[in-house]
């Protein structure tokens, strides 16, 4: 079973930046993929990005350009950096991993961005 424990959320004005991160439980080398996917009021939980064992990253459209998603092999974390915040960044994000075909989720971090 994979714990996964995230942090660096909070209260940050339009055109901020914020670093999250993921610490897992376990050594990230066996883990599949790692990601980050974020849920606003209202809506469904989407995809942010994702970062396999081997180092692929993937982004959702919406967060190219401003999102970089990265791992630290060594702390067994993997972090979010956003830029350029936007008022609709607003959502709690959530870190997950998929190990042996089992996907894990962190309990999220808030991230609101005012205007």
């Amino acid at each position: 079973q994979v714990q996964l424990v995230e942090s660096g959320g909070g209260l940050v004005q339009a055109g901020g930046s914020l670093r999250l991160s993921c610490e897992a439980s376990t050594s990230i080398g066996s883990i599949d993929a790692m990601g980050w996917h974020r849920q606003a009021p209202g809506n469904q939980r989407e995809l942010v990005a994702r970062i396999t064992r081997s180092g692929l990253t993937i982004y959702n459209d919406s967060a190219k350009g401003r999102f970089a998603i990265s791992r630290d092999n060594v702390k067994n974390t993997i972090y979010l950096q956003i830029n350029r915040l936007k008022p609709e960044d607003t959502a709690v994000y959530y870190c997950n991993a998929r190990q042996i075909g089992v996907l894990y989720w962190g309990q999220g971090t808030q991230v609101t961005v005012s205007s």
